[in-house]
């Protein structure tokens, strides 16, 4: 019998006692043998039939029940224990899935590289084309194919650095920065890298993208099959002959932290926007695509100066650029030129309008309206750049890598174009408010040049359209 049933039955014998001292529960042969063990528990029938008090029944009756919870209780502490270890299992296991479930939402697997493995090697052919193009383009701004086409032309260099990741989990990494806009702390959170790393990562595969890639992928057309296709992609939207590119500049704004080491005056990054900002100059062709980028000058400088400091300038005015294209109109010797704002000077190979406001006469104010129809490509270029390069938007990279990181998201918005990406909604630039750009003294036989050849594509354009 149980050893509590044995402790209870004890106690009750004694209160028994005290109550009722003239009868026994027990005999006398029977006590004495459960005085001298707790073992026994042999009871005798004769004294409670015998005895003239209520108080053994009773006493009987509670005995029996406490023997029968006894009993109860060895009979159900061996499933009762195995349940406590079912429970204690379950419990374990529910914990254990809520841990790996966690471990898996946690930013720091969603990112790592065998996530990203799992991804490019298992998860992304499982998808349908256009639902894996679209999910690689949320998370890194491009399809899969260019993704792997940068990867494969960086691979090398990022080989040769010793860099201790996978180079297509690099250039994942850094895409995703661009892309997204994050800063090194934030990427570094999600990747779980220090931001120093994040940072070095980033200045390593922009500088690749803007030295080794420029090359390949911004490139003046030079070529007579891609300057024809070229002018004739410009004369149908523009009616013009011979345009080969348009020219604008763009503010890229700068954090003032990212400042704080400059020695020289920092109000040279003033804009005339009311913040800091690097200055962005391109030309692009009729498909949006950018033949010439130059990023040299502070956000306090105006269109025209930094103009005239590119290379692209200087090439022009030297004669080093020869245009394989040559037309007459109205006995002037056009060959291709290029388009701009009144921002720009007018040189005999850069066309802007006769006038901001539309004071002109009918001939020039519809050459205007032409002209600035040609210049609207490279606006919604420099939109689609900055749609699809969200870390354009507000720069957080130091300045001494401000110009490579620009460069490096205008290649791969060439690659976009190239590879026809979907076009995102166009990030809406600030109207144009510059003042007319004067005409330097060393240019003024390209500016008189320019004046007669600006003047006869404007009557030539009049009398072309007027007569249909």
């Amino acid at each position: 019998m149980d050893e509590t049933f044995m402790l209870m039955l004890s106690n009750l014998l004694h209160l028994h006692n005290s109550l009722d001292p003239a009868t026994s529960l027990l005999s006398s042969t029977t006590a004495a043998a459960a005085a001298a063990s707790s073992t026994s528990s042999a009871t005798s029938s004769t004294s409670l039939l015998t005895s003239s008090s209520a108080a053994p029944l009773i006493f009987f009756t509670l005995s029996s029940l406490l023997s029968f919870l006894s009993a109860s209780k060895q009979k159900s502490s061996p499933s009762s224990s195995a349940a406590a270890k079912n429970d204690a299992a379950s419990a374990s296991a529910t914990a254990a899935a809520s841990s790996s479930k966690n471990d898996a939402a946690s930013p720091s697997s969603d990112y790592s590289v065998a996530a990203f493995r799992a991804l490019t090697t298992e998860h992304i052919w499982s998808l349908e084309a256009p639902l894996r193009e679209a999910h690689w383009r949320s998370l890194y701004g491009l399809s899969y194919p260019v993704f792997t086409t940068v990867v494969e032309k960086l691979k090398p260099y990022i080989a040769a650095s010793n860099l201790s990741l996978p180079s297509d989990y690099a250039v994942a990494m850094v895409l995703s920065r661009l892309a997204h806009g994050l800063s090194a702390k934030a990427l570094a959170s999600r990747y779980s890298l220090e931001p120093y790393l994040i940072s070095k990562i980033t200045n390593m595969v922009t500088r690749l993208l803007a030295t080794k890639l420029y090359p390949e992928f911004i490139k003046i057309p030079i070529s007579r099959r891609r300057l024809i296709e070229t002018t004739q992609g410009f004369e149908e939207l523009t009616s013009l002959p011979n345009i080969c590119g348009a020219i604008d500049g763009s503010h890229i704004k700068i954090g003032n932290g990212k400042l704080k080491h400059v020695s020289l005056n920092q109000n040279q990054y003033r804009c005339k926007y009311g913040y800091n900002s690097v200055l962005l100059q391109v030309v692009a062709d009729h498909r949006k695509i950018f033949w010439d980028v130059c990023v040299k000058a502070s956000g306090g400088a105006d269109d025209s100066a930094h103009f005239r400091d590119s290379l692209l300038y200087n090439r022009l005015i030297s004669g080093d650029i020869v245009w394989d294209k040559a037309i007459n109109v109205r006995g002037h010797h056009v060959r291709p030129y290029i388009v701009g704002d009144w921002c720009y000077p007018l040189l005999s190979f850069l066309m802007t309008p006769f006038s901001p406001n539309g004071a002109g006469t009918p001939a020039q104010n519809l050459f205007d309206g032409m002209l600035m129809k040609g210049r609207n490509v490279v606006v919604e270029a420099i939109g689609l750049l900055k749609a699809r390069w969200k870390i354009l938007k507000d720069l957080n990279v130091g300045i001494n890598h401000a110009p490579q990181t620009i460069v490096a998201c205008c290649v791969l918005h060439n690659l976009c174009q190239i590879a026809r990406e979907p076009e995102p909604e166009i990030w809406k630039e600030p109207d144009e408010n510059g003042t007319p750009a004067r005409v330097l003294e060393s240019e003024k036989q390209f500016y008189y040049f320019g004046e007669g050849l600006r003047q006869a594509l404007a009557d030539d354009l009049h009398q072309r359209l007027s007569t249909r």
